[in-house]
This record gives C-alpha cells, structure tokens and sequence, in this order.
C-alpha cells in the first residue's frame, strides 16, 4: 500500500496565518504540529514511512523536507526519494499522475499495490474510527476508485456533495457528485440522507487508476505512457484539470465508503473557530463579549470589551478582524492586497527557508534586526552584500562561520562583526538548532542585495 500527499496548495483562505510563501498546511493550528506533520503521522499508522509521497512544488520543496525530518528523524528526502517536485504547478489530476508515474517507474510498485491519495491539509477528529474506516476501504476497494464521503453534521455551502446511489455491503455506489450549493439546496440534501460532504479522498489499485486515466483522460494517459524523461518534459503541456472534474464525474467505477470522523478541510477560521473553540496559548481578556474567536500567533495578550460574534486572528505583522460567518470575505482581502501590492499578501515577517527560519524584529532605514534558525547540519550560501555590514551574535547553540579568511566557531553570548563585501557563511554544526541575532546595518538592508558564491540548494542570487 502506498499513500500519496498532495501538498503543493498556496491557499490564503486562512490570510494572515497562511501566506504563499507558507501556506495553509504548513502551519500549527490546533495541536503542536502542522496540518501536513499530521497527515502523515495518520498515514504512518498503516504503512511504511518509505511508502508515503509527497507531491508539491519548488516553492514548497524545502518546507515539507523540513516539516518531514522535524518529526520523523531517519527522513532522508535524497535518498529516498520520496518528494516530488512538480515541474509545474497545474491542478490534482497531472500531480497524481506524476505520483503514478513514480510508483511504476522508481518504486517498481506492482500495478495491483492500493493507493490512498489525500489532501494535506484536513483536521481528522476521531483518528482511529477514520482508519477504521480507510482500512475497510483499502480491503474492499476492488477494481472500483472510491472516495471518502462524510456524513453531514450540519447544512454546509462550503463542500462539494456526493449523491449516493446504490448500497452494497461496504460502500455505495456513487449516482453524482455535486457542486458547492446554496442553503437552500444544502437543507434539502441533508433532509434526504442520501448525500454526503465530498472530503477529496481517493483510493485506488494503480491499474485501475491508470485504465481510467486512458478512457476519460487521453491527453494524460499519452503523456503517462512516455519514458519517464519524456513524461517530465511534456509535464508542462497537460490539462489542469481536477480529479473531480476529469475522472471522478466521468467514472462509471466511483464508489463512496462513509464515515463520521470529526472532519474538516479548515477551509476559514470560521471552521477552525469550530474545532479548537479558542487558542488555548492566546491570551483572551473577554469583558461584556460574546461568541469570540482569537488566535494569537505570537501568544500576544487580545483585550475584548462589548463585542460580540467576531474572530480576530493576530499575526507577526498583520490583524484580521471579522464578523463570524463572512469567511468568504477573506478572498476579497487577498485580491485588495495583491492588487495593490502589500507585501503581507504573499511574505511573512517569519520566513522559511531551506536552512531554516528568519524573523524580522526590527526594521527601519538603515538598520534591520533579525532572529534567524538554523537547523541541525544545515548550512547559508557562501555570499556577500554590496551595501549593508551584518553583526551576529549566538544566543543558542553553535556556529561554524567563515569571514572574510577566517574560519571560527561562536557558542552562545559570542559574537562576530562581517563589513560590507565580505565573503561569509553560516554553518550549524550541532545537533539542537542554532539561533542567532543578526544586526543589519548600511543604506540599503532588503533581502535582493545578495552574491552567491557557493549554495548547496542552487538558487542563485535570489
């Protein structure tokens, strides 16, 4: 059995916490780890680490390996292989097929091997009735493609729908998918019984999948059957299309396995309002308010008085204030910010990093101030800056560093001063990670004033 995590989304429905830069599912929302880390530790309960894939782009790259060896420490993504970059960001059904691709080919998984392919960015409440059910799925999948359907709990406008159609003795057929409908409709679909929330889960028998892929999605399967350097190189020319939209709705083999799981796509903070009530770490001083939702991200104190039904989300550098149920109008928000080119649209003042982490603590002309972490082995370009000197000081861990000619290793409360164009490195030669203040100073602090001259990620200066 495989599993294949689809975790290359930069979805801002969850703006200010989610960025393009660090999107939605890699962030801790309502446990200490992130919705991906949870995801596979769920997958990890069923099959082998090795058998787990990860599909994801180059921007995404680094944030999964990272997330990947924080909770599973014999990660090793070079030598087993198991991200897969996307040479192009395009929709669900060219990235499972790229995972496909990859069984058959590198994994050599025989074509009758089960596959199970999920979002990974879902909250599972009840996590061993969810496996109860994906294992009765796996077993009684046959030659069929099935889905995992949620049996509603209230009206929702926010999930797609799946019709169920006839019973057989662990599934239903499915009669039709359905798009998101309005309220009304959603009253009627819940009062029949006969629908279900369409939660994006598949599970499959590769040749199946492939079989289905040749009768509704030729353009993909001409493409599937190519040598896998051919495959890479007219990756770039497939349909984005939807596994809803290009298998799903087409396919006279779905079926549909139901459960009740304490489930939820955390689509808005009204839904995660729903799961986790209130941030436990937040500070809430509440005086004459009710039905509030606070999340703090830096744990600050939030003071209420008078107020009622609003969620209000604190970020390092932005505060979103809203009326409960108006999630959609996040959207709207983005759209404004990226219209008008704010940079808290896509970039955080905690920027992750291949090495590591940054933050931003301070930031006027001619000075920036940054915490900056880097992770156990890890290691910064060999580089320079044309118009800004940089002085480090360790506060946890230590650093191998070279300046200029020198070689020297900091423990904490050292520190090092690197003049403007002065070749220089940051290594982290320990096992705990390494933290240092950075202080930037000079005419010009922004992050694009930057030489490479050695990098082992091959970024260039950029």
């Amino acid at each position: 059995m495989y599993s294949i995590i689809l975790c290359g989304g930069s979805g801002t429905r969850l703006w200010p916490l989610s960025r393009k830069n660090f999107p939605k599912q890699f962030l801790n929302l309502y446990s200490d780890k992130s919705l991906l880390q949870e995801t596979f530790l769920r997958m990890q309960k069923i099959m082998p680490s090795e058998n787990i894939i990860f599909v994801t782009n180059k921007k995404n790259y680094y944030n999964v390996v990272n997330q990947i060896k924080e909770i599973h420490k014999k990660f090793d993504p070079e030598a087993s292989r198991q991200i897969l970059t996307e040479p192009k960001s395009l929709n669900t059904l060219p990235a499972l097929a790229y995972a496909i691709k990859f069984l058959i080919e590198i994994k050599k998984a025989n074509l009758n091997s089960c596959v199970v392919m999920l979002p990974s960015d879902h909250y599972i409440g009840d996590v061993q009735e969810y496996l109860k059910i994906l294992k009765n799925a796996t077993d009684n999948i046959g030659d069929n493609i099935g889905t995992i359907g949620i049996t509603p709990t209230k009206v929702e406008t926010g999930y797609g729908y799946i019709k169920k159609g006839s019973p057989k003795e662990n599934y239903f057929q499915v009669s039709k998918f359905v798009e998101k409908p309005d309220r009304e409709t959603a009253i009627e679909y819940i009062h029949t019984g006969d629908y279900v929330w369409n939660s994006g889960m598949y599970l499959f028998k590769i040749k199946t999948f492939i079989n289905e892929f040749k009768k509704h999605a030729p353009e993909i399967y001409n493409v599937l059957k190519k040598h896998p350097r051919e495959f890479i190189k007219d990756f770039k020319n497939l349909p984005a299309l939807s596994i809803d939209v290009g298998i799903s709705e087409k396919s006279e083999k779905m079926v549909v396995f139901e459960g009740d799981f304490g489930w939820s796509d955390i689509g808005s903070f009204d839904s995660l309002a729903e799961i986790v009530e209130e941030d436990k770490k937040t500070k809430h001083v509440s005086l004459n308010s009710k039905n509030i939702f606070v999340h703090s991200a830096n744990n600050r104190l939030i003071a209420t008085s008078g107020v009622e039904d609003l969620i209000i989300v604190e970020n390092n550098d932005s505060i979103l204030i809203q009326k409960k149920g108006k999630s959609e109008d996040i959207k709207k928000i983005v759209e404004h910010l990226d219209k008008h080119n704010y940079k808290e649209s896509e970039h955080n003042t905690v920027v992750h990093r291949p090495w590591g982490k940054y933050e931003v603590l301070i930031e006027e002309i001619g000075v920036k101030a940054k915490k900056i972490t880097v992770y156990p082995g890890a290691k910064l370009s060999l580089q320079s800056h044309y118009h800004r000197a940089e002085h480090w000081v360790v506060v946890r861990g230590t650093a191998k560093i070279i300046n200029g000619n020198q070689e020297i290793f900091l423990c904490e409360n050292e520190s090092t001063f690197i003049p403007a164009m002065n070749k220089h490195k940051l290594e982290n030669p320990g096992k705990t990670n390494l933290e240092i203040i950075e202080v930037q100073t000079g005419s010009y602090t922004e992050e694009d004033d930057i030489i490479r001259y050695e990098d082992v990620y091959n970024r260039g200066n950029n």
